[in-house]
């Protein structure tokens, strides 16, 4: 049994470790060759999160997602670099509008120069990710779009807010599909696609994607508040400093709208207010970390996981189909 992949997924059969490993290494070295521009300092900022590593966890899925076809097929790796591009031009976006400081355990892009250079890589990028789908053929083209536009549109729903009447948490896991779960039911889709799978396997691979995608965000809210920096590779709080509302963030307004318990009404207000100072955020955050709204949080994380595990009772039996019902567990165990 070895370790591989994000989260220490273990792959309990040679030949899938070999594909794996393989595969991601592959990878790795299409995303070292895609970021190189004739502009030293394009190829020095396109390849800073890139060389600062990560989970891989979208191309992980293009791999294993492949199982169920041909996963020599010479469309998978690019599908896989595409997905990751694509991603990581997401992070130098995001790290932008949440100010952020810290990403992947080393100084943002917009810390180590400024929010334009950052902005502009992250265009980059997605210019990069074009040209490989190029060769993919129009359907994958038109696949990656179709994820895309739905990932910017929960990016601007979430920068929105619920419309008047709506269920802040149901707008917010709305948000969740489109911004995450989109981006992570392609990865499996194109690996499906790109190996030959048959339709009924892409379709179930999609689903299941979009699911362990939700997942993955609701975990990583958990992870903003119950973690340190060492542990997520960001600063602690991020999402809180910034006014970003988070699942726990909502289970604690809802509580307090319900129940009008002093202790919740008075960490609302600590939420809503100036939290620039450090003092007062490190209060929050320990005090949030007790409160019953993180274990909520937790529960819905796991129930989006067994979700994404149901879906793949169709599938044969076999040590893709296990690996993928692994990373589910692992979603749950990174939420503690």
């Amino acid at each position: 049994m070895t370790v591989v992949g994000p989260f220490g997924l273990s792959v309990r059969d040679q030949a899938l470790e070999a594909d794996v490993q393989t595969g991601l290494a592959a990878v790795e070295a299409g995303l070292l060759e895609a970021t190189k521009s004739e502009v030293p300092f394009i190829t020095e900022a396109a390849q800073h999160l890139v060389r600062a590593g990560g989970k891989r966890f979208r191309p992980l899925l293009v791999m294993l997602a492949a199982q169920f076809g041909d996963p020599y097929a010479p469309g998978v790796v690019p599908a896989a670099v595409v997905v990751e591009l694509t991603h990581l031009a997401t992070l130098y976006h995001d790290d932008v509008m949440d100010e952020a400081e810290v990403r992947r355990g080393v100084p943002s892009a917009n810390s180590r120069w400024d929010n334009s250079v950052a902005v502009l890589t992250g265009d980059f990028l997605f210019a990069r990710a074009s040209h490989i789908l190029a060769d993919l053929g129009p359907d994958a083209v038109r696949i990656q779009a179709e994820a895309f536009e739905r990932l910017v549109t929960g990016q601007i729903l979430e920068t929105a807010g619920p419309r008047d009447g709506r269920d802040p948490i149901e707008h917010y896991l709305d948000v969740l599909g489109g911004k995450t779960g989109s981006l992570v039911a392609v990865s499996c889709r194109l690996g499906a696609i790109e190996s030959g799978a048959d339709e009924s396997v892409v379709d179930i691979l999609t689903q299941y994607g979009e699911r362990l995608g939700v997942a993955f965000q609701l975990a990583d809210d958990v992870l903003d508040i119950a973690s340190d920096s060492h542990e997520s590779g960001k600063t602690p709080g991020t999402d809180l400093r910034e006014g970003i509302p988070t699942l726990p963030v909502l289970h604690l307004r809802a509580a307090a709208a319900a129940h009008g318990r002093p202790e919740d009404l008075e960490l609302v207000a600590m939420v809503d207010g100036d939290l620039t100072d450090d003092a007062r955020h490190a209060e929050l955050l320990r005090r949030l970390r007790r409160h019953p709204a993180l274990e909520q949080a937790r529960r819905d994380t796991v129930r989006f996981a067994e979700e994404a595990r149901a879906m793949l009772a169709p599938l044969p039996d076999g040590f893709a189909k296990s690996a993928l019902g692994e990373l589910c567990d692992a979603v749950v165990h990174r939420a503690g």
